[in-house]
């Protein structure tokens, strides 16, 4: 059975569903940052993924970059998997802008996290679900 890693509950809000992956939205208004979660149990590293499943990854991913690149005009994508602080796999897929609080930096440990309003979370969403493939399922 799937569950995501407390430190993911606890800094970042659902989105939804891609076929393999739960969509997480960061809790950071500094940047547009996203997180894609598969859901398979007692997984850290992308090689313990089987094949189909890699591929699967890769195909959300990449979707997920180009959809928010256009829909939040980003200057760069930064698409990375890491798991220091969070061992279950999980791939960060940020929108970088120019003008945001820590480029040309790296965005981790920049700055404090400035949580999202309401209002800028319905604001996301509402992007989003224009954007979004029938293969996404919005949580509600």
């Amino acid at each position: 059975m799937f569950v995501l890693d407390s430190r993911l509950q606890q800094d970042a809000l659902p989105l939804g569903d891609f076929p393999l992956c739960r969509l997480l939205l960061m809790n950071d208004a500094h940047y547009p940052w996203f997180i894609l979660v598969p859901r398979r149990e007692e997984v850290s590293e992308l090689f313990q993924l089987d094949a189909e499943d890699q591929r699967m990854l890769w195909q959300e991913t990449t979707l997920l970059a180009e959809t928010l690149k256009d829909t939040f005009a980003a200057d760069k994508m930064n698409v990375a998997t890491l798991g220091n602080l969070v061992s279950q796999l999980h791939m960060h897929v940020i929108v970088r802008r120019r003008s945001d609080a820590a480029w040309p930096a790296p965005v981790w440990g920049r700055h404090a996290a400035q949580p999202y309003s309401g209002d800028e979370v319905a604001a996301i969403k509402a992007k989003l679900r224009l954007v979004l493939t029938d293969d996404f399922r919005f949580e509600e």
